[in-house]
């Protein structure tokens, strides 16, 4: 048998002897490698993204709680204030000796009703708004820590 003279064939068992396996599975290796460091980095920065948003969760539903507590508190005392206003109101009717009497003490009553009513209202708002942004702002701040570890990534 003789050899190939021919040029291209003889480049062709070239390339093939310079073909080294132990190498090219040392790069598969590497390649491998690699992958995998990658993909534990963003499997970490999933599992600490979940133990955050969870935590913020948690803190919403405890402040949620705390929240209702106070509000359901400040409703009650809102009822009780105005119980006690309308029994003094009816107590002080039973005592009246004249018709203008018992007019006048209705425009005071109604009077000093609108205005507790308004300051009843003011105070659930203020509670409200305050409560509404302390149950969010837990998961705003992980959210916010979120996006800047997305855009860092």
């Amino acid at each position: 048998m003789s050899k190939p003279t021919d040029k291209s064939s003889a480049t062709e068992a070239t390339e093939f002897a310079a073909f080294n396996p132990d190498k090219a599975t040392d790069q598969l290796r590497a390649v491998a490698d690699k992958g995998m460091e990658q993909t534990n980095e963003v499997l970490q920065k999933f599992k600490s993204g979940a133990e955050e948003t969870q935590k913020a969760l948690e803190s919403s539903a405890e402040t949620v709680k705390s929240a209702g507590n106070e509000l359901s508190l400040k409703m009650i005392a809102a009822l009780r204030a105005n119980a006690e206003a309308d029994f003094s109101h009816l107590e002080a009717l039973v005592r009246v000796k004249s018709l203008s009497e018992v007019f006048e003490l209705q425009r005071i009553f109604l009077r000093k009703r609108v205005e507790m009513g308004v300051e009843q209202v003011k105070d659930i708002q203020a509670l409200t708004a305050r409560a509404a942004a302390d149950v969010s702002k837990p998961v705003k701040d992980a959210f916010a820590k979120a996006l800047k570890g997305l855009e860092a990534a």
